[in-house]
């Protein structure tokens, strides 16, 4: 009830805008979202690789309606990735195709994202392709797919609570495509999705080893220790070593399991978001973890 109580909040137009001009909201948001400029988002990059962690950077945003909004998308994680480069960071970037174009055109959106795979290329990066709702699922692919055949660094996102992820993965095994899987984060029908969360904890369990088994580099989303150490009993059984594959952390959550992860000799990616269209991504974050609930109540006491 709460998750979905969270997600209804995230639609909701007047609360939003009330939220977004609150002057708590910049304190409230700090330990998930990075800041809303590119020096912001870099300052942490840097923090995070001193303390051994590495970052996916993401700037917020998606769904564009007009061809000029997906071009800006471009034109600031262009900005990105020159900013990556610069600081000789191992850093990647993450992106949703909506924020690109991909509800306007499969072309439009492809040219946008072909030149941040180009430039990924160039400075040994990579552009990790999100997974939007399930309506999206099959274009995604198919975008992803053409990218890596053209440019060889993009890695997409696979949602376990989806019935048809199995199959997907196996594809992107077969065509050498890393993945980065997740339990998956929207509201799905269950003709789509398991609604049982028992049922998708087994689902990742058994996609984890598949990707373990036969993917290229794959990287497990999850703050939940049980899919952690789920994992690494695979990978130890199988011969796997912490250079194979990594974990995939959100900035701001479960800072605890990120270090004693890296202390043990894994790779943990964070998730970096920035800019100010912070507001779907923070409450789809209250909703997805609700522990994340108490430390806004806490906050929310001190001001």
């Amino acid at each position: 009830m709460l998750r979905q109580t969270f997600l209804f909040l995230s639609r909701h137009r007047r609360l939003r805008r009330w939220f977004e001009t609150s002057r708590h909201a910049g304190r409230l948001t700090a330990r998930f979202i990075a800041g809303e400029n590119l020096d912001d988002v870099m300052l942490v990059v840097r923090r995070l690789h001193a303390a051994r962690l590495l970052a996916t950077v993401d700037h917020l945003g998606e769904n564009v309606t007009t061809a000029s909004e997906a071009i800006s998308s471009r034109e600031v994680m262009e900005r990105t990735l020159d900013a990556i480069a610069g600081s000789s960071l191992p850093a990647t970037v993450s992106i949703k195709l909506t924020q690109f174009g991909l509800d306007l055109s499969d072309g439009l959106c492809v040219e946008n994202v072909s030149v941040l795979a180009r430039q990924a290329a160039a400075i040994g990066s990579r552009v990790e392709i999100d997974m939007e709702a399930s309506e999206y699922v099959d274009r995604t692919l198919a975008v992803v797919e053409k990218l890596h055949a053209e440019f060889g660094c993009v890695r997409c996102v696979l949602q376990a609570y989806l019935h048809r992820t199995l199959d997907d993965a196996r594809r992107m095994n077969a065509l050498g495509i890393p993945v980065r899987l997740c339990k998956g984060a929207y509201k799905e029908p269950p003709a789509i999705a398991f609604p049982e969360k028992a049922r998708v904890d087994e689902n990742y369990v058994a996609l984890s080893r598949l990707l373990l088994d036969a993917g290229a580099y794959p990287a497990f989303a999850t703050h939940d220790p049980r899919m952690i150490a789920a994992v690494r009993e695979h990978a130890a059984r199988t011969g796997r070593t912490p250079a194979d594959f990594e974990f995939q952390m959100l900035y701001g959550i479960r800072r605890d399991l990120q270090q004693q992860l890296v202390e043990q000799g894994f790779r943990v990616r964070l998730y970096v978001p920035y800019g100010d269209a912070w507001y779907p991504y923070f409450m789809r974050r209250l909703a997805e973890r609700p522990a994340n609930v108490f430390f806004i109540a806490r906050n929310l006491l001190r001001a």
